[in-house]
């Protein structure tokens, strides 16, 4: 799950879980509701982690420079 479908269930869950005032038979929609409310958190939350942990470590901030020396022409 990315970071957009997580921001989608999390909206979704809170518009059935807050907004809408109607009963169906059979089916609670405010449990619905919460429940995608929940499962998109975990998922924005997740997505997160990942995301900072794709680079791998150290990548942004202690990167190591490669430094090329140029001795000139070769001895021909």
């Amino acid at each position: 799950m990315g970071l957009g479908v997580g921001i989608f269930l999390a909206a979704v869950g809170a518009v059935l879980a807050f907004a809408v005032n109607t009963n169906v038979s059979g089916v609670n929609i405010h449990t619905i509701g919460w429940i995608l409310l929940i499962v998109g958190i975990i998922g924005i939350v997740l997505s997160m982690i990942f995301w900072s942990s794709w680079a791998g470590p150290g990548y942004f901030g202690n990167r190591r420079r490669t430094t090329y020396v140029d001795e000139g022409p070769g001895p021909y």
